[in-house]
């Protein structure tokens, strides 16, 4: 489950449509990195995150079109009552994306499947069961603030608690040299089926392009909850997390 937020299939399907169309041109991104926890919409699912992924896009008749695979593995389930190491995990999210700039905003629909191949390890906990979603969002930049505003519709009910998420997000870059820039965002969540908000995430990162296609991208993020009034559901007596790492991506 990757913020966020990211099949062959969908990947080839993409590298189809766009051999039917000389003037399309596809981009890619592979990416990698490390974090001390797995921070996922400001819950610990474990600690050591170790992930890669690929992207590619493309725009074809006015549309924006992109997919990609992610990967992680990682140590835990450290909260909701397992164990500290538990076991080890294993996850791989499938994601593909169709979206269309309207000029006042931008507007997208996207998939995701949530894949957890390595069996029981992964079994501990129903946040760590296979599920899909899709989503709805709109994006608009106000003032040199990037925001966006997304929906994320659970089509299976694993139990992975991501139904009817709902999530503000605001992000701003502040160019600090021709190959440094200083990004910062945050997130508040609400969970649209309960009614009420979930947490609130803010992430500092600071982006070293060091040739034209690299960049390395040290970062802080810290989360906290906001309905530990709840004595029930994923976000009751979330404690305040944070998280450090960095990642590397090349884009071609």
């Amino acid at each position: 489950m990757q913020n966020y937020s990211k099949t062959i299939g969908a990947l080839v399907a993409a590298s189809a449509l766009v051999a039917g169309n000389a003037s399309a041109e596809l981009e890619y991104e592979i990416h990698t990195g490390y974090s001390s926890a797995y921070l996922f919409r400001g819950l610990d699912l474990g600690d050591d995150l170790v992930e890669a992924g690929v992207d590619v896009s493309t725009e074809m008749y006015g549309l924006g079109l992109s997919a990609g695979a992610w990967y992680g593995s990682f140590e835990g389930p450290t909260g909701f009552g397992a164990p500290v190491g538990s076991a080890n995990a294993d996850e791989l999210d499938i994601y593909a994306e169709v979206s269309k700039d309207f000029g006042f905003v931008t507007a997208a629909v996207g998939y995701i499947y949530y894949y957890f191949p390595q069996g029981d390890a992964n079994k501990l906990l129903t946040p760590l069961e296979d599920t899909q979603e899709v989503y709805f969002s709109l994006s608009k930049e106000f003032y040199g603030f990037e925001t966006s505003l997304t929906y994320f519709w659970e089509i299976e009910d694993a139990g992975s608690g991501t139904g009817g998420y709902l999530e503000l997000a605001v992000g701003k870059g502040f160019e600090l040299s021709p190959c440094l820039t200083l990004n910062t965002g945050a997130t508040i969540a609400y969970l649209a089926e309960e009614s009420e908000f979930a947490h609130v995430t803010a992430k500092v990162s600071l982006d070293w392009a060091f040739t034209e296609t690299a960049t390395l991208s040290p970062y802080v993020a810290a989360s906290w909850g906001l309905n530990n009034d709840n004595d029930s559901g994923l976000y009751a007596d979330v404690a305040e997390e944070l998280v450090a790492g960095t990642m590397l991506s090349v884009s071609f």
